[in-house]
Order: structure tokens, then sequence, then C-alpha cells
């Protein structure tokens, strides 16, 4: 069981089948043929599938891609994730987009009727009120680098951070590794910690900044982080994506509220305000930030969605913190989104000279 959503992108059900965003949810993709490409484990945005149940119109039973380890099916049973094919997807999307997401459940064998379903559904908590982000981030601190050279470019290839990589605490509210990598490849030393994390265990680690990760649920419901974060705005830069950005502009005192249908795709279009610029977004989630609430929490609106015109960006007025709704380093085909961890980078930087200077004046 869970909160059936949709997803517009045409490829990477991979990386959307291992996106901590979609724990709790069944997935159903509008590209009518999936599993043509099989599975790679270097794929991946978390270890494991992350989803509820999966949904699509036809499962490929041939796999053409020399990448691939393994069928879309057997990989997905070997993590007993329910899925069901020979469904209109189109029509299910239709269906949801008039009405709204609503809560679904995938059952195999006829051992229950459907009114017995059905009933088992309405029992079936909503995912307003939910807390799916504390469970589904780091389960304790960490040096996410670790390793990383297997499979990721080597050290010397990261340009240095003025000699030292800038330290960067992750509260993982349910990462996508590619977030991570980014960080890294920018010039940042990452170490994720769980989202139950206290400000004062953050503060302890000395970060030059705190990055907020993307995950599941009703960023409300995160009052753990929201509270960690109230506390540490104004100590250090922060930046948040997708989750991360709901919470950050909870705890400066905006809010949220539920999307009909929320925003799951990689053809978002969304508006730089700030230099006019168009960039298409990959995007997963159902929440959204209210932009007057931000005003009046000292924020400003950084980016616009151009289908429906809800908040996609904001920074702080005054201090050096800043989210996005959508994903900048999925780069489903362009790349300019990616550019937005330098704005991050460049408020640490910022930081680290103010404080050499202060150093050298006393």
């Amino acid at each position: 069981m869970g909160e059936v959503v949709f997803c517009t992108a045409m490829t990477g059900y991979q990386e959307a089948l291992t996106d901590p965003s979609y724990r709790g949810q069944i997935l159903v993709l509008t590209a009518s043929h999936i599993g043509n490409y099989g599975v790679c484990d270097q794929d991946v945005e978390s270890a494991q599938p992350q989803v509820a149940g999966f949904v699509v119109r036809e499962a490929a039973t041939l796999r053409s891609n020399c990448r691939a380890e393994q069928d879309l099916s057997a990989w997905l049973a070997s993590h007993n994730i329910p899925a069901v094919t020979g469904i209109d997807t189109r029509a299910l999307v239709r269906r949801l987009r008039g009405a709204g997401v609503m809560r679904g459940i995938v059952a195999v064998g006829g051992q229950q009727t459907v009114p017995e379903l059905l009933e088992l559904v309405k029992q079936s908590p909503q995912m307003r009120g939910q807390d799916l982000a504390t469970p589904a981030g780091a389960p304790a601190p960490a040096s996410w680098h670790e390793g990383l050279d297997a499979w990721w470019p080597a050290a010397e290839s990261r340009p240095e951070a003025e000699g030292r990589p800038y330290r960067v605490v992750a509260i993982d509210c349910g990462a996508k590794q590619t977030i991570y990598r980014h960080l890294w490849e920018a010039g940042c030393e990452v170490l994720p910690v769980p989202a139950g994390t206290s400000a004062s265990a953050v503060l302890e680690l000395n970060p030059e900044g705190v990055f907020i990760s993307n995950g599941p649920g009703d960023p409300a419901a995160v009052t753990s982080v929201i509270e960690t974060l109230k506390t540490l705005v104004g100590s250090v830069p922060m930046f948040g994506i997708c989750l991360g950005h709901q919470v950050l502009s909870l705890a400066l005192g905006a809010t949220t509220w539920k999307l009909p249908f929320g925003h799951r795709g990689v053809n978002q279009p969304v508006r730089d305000l700030e230099t006019g610029r168009i960039f298409i977004t990959s995007q997963n989630h159902g929440f959204c930030v209210d932009a007057e609430a931000l005003a009046r929490a000292g924020c400003v609106v950084t980016h616009e969605h151009l289908n429906d015109g809800t908040v996609a960006g904001f920074r702080h007025r005054d201090l050096p913190i800043r989210g996005v709704q959508f994903h900048p380093e999925a780069s489903p085909g362009p790349h300019e989104a990616s550019a937005l961890f330098a704005r991050f980078v460049d408020d640490m930087v910022a930081v680290r000279a103010a404080q050499a200077v202060a150093g050298e004046a006393s």
C-alpha cells in the first residue's frame, strides 16, 4: 500500500526506483516500455529500491545494454518490491491528475475481495502528517566520500578548495547519492548525519556549511530537522534541495501545502527570477512552499515553476541561506542547474574569507 504517484520521465527508471523521495509511494510511469536497458549497480541513488510498489504498461522481457547486470523484474523481485504490468498507465495518470494522487494497493493472488482491499486502503495512513524522512536518511554520522574513487572521478581531478575542502554537514533525510557526488566534486567534504541530529551535535562537527537533503513524506512532520535548523540559522551557510528546501523554509517561519498531484518528471520548466534563464529540471515532490509566507519570513523567491507558478527556489534576504525545490544534480539533458552547487560553495568562500580577515585583524 502507499500513495499512488506518477512520473513522466521517459528514461531513468532505475534512478527513480532508488530515489528515497519515493519511499512509501506506489510509482506509476507514463512511458509505455520499461526495463529495456536493464539494471546497472552504478546507476542507483541509494542501496535498494525505495518504492512501495511499481506500475507499468509493459515490462521488457529482454534487456539491451552492455552495462546491464540483470533484468529489472529480477532485480525488483530480489528486493521484494511488488510490481504490476499490463496497466493502462496513461489512463491511470489522467485520473490522478483529475482527482489528485490517492492511496492505493497492489494485491496478488486473489485471496481478498475488492471491497476488503478498499477497506485496507482506507485504513492506511495518508501522506500528509507522515515523517518518512527520518527513517529514510543516514543511520549514523559518516564521511561520505570513503571508497568513492572506484566509480567517480579520482581525487586529483577535483578542484582544490583553497588548499582544503569545505566541510559540509549533510542532514540526510533520504539523500540521492548524486547530490553528494556533486558536493564532493565542487570541493566539499561531505559528512552525512541522521535527520534527528541536534544542532549542538552538528556544530560539534565544525561545519563550514550545512546541507539539507531531499527525502520523502510531509515536510511539516519532520519536526526534529525543523527544530535543528531553527537553532542553526545564522551560524553557517545553508542549502536545501527538495524536502530540504521545504524544511528550511519551515524553520525560517514559512508554511507548506500539498500539491494535488505533485511535480514528478525530468522536463519541469523553472525560471531563475534573478537572471531570467529557464531551466529544464528534474523534480520529485508532492508539497510546496507558500510564496507569501516566505516573504513574511524574510526571504525572496528566486525560482518559479512555469507550469503552475509555484515556488521552486528561495534565498534569505540577509543570511547565506538558500534552497531549491528541484534537483539540480539530476541534469536531465541540460546541465545548467548544477551550477547552483557553486552558489552554496560561494557562500562558504565568503564566510571563510571573512574569518581569515577577522583573524588577521585580531
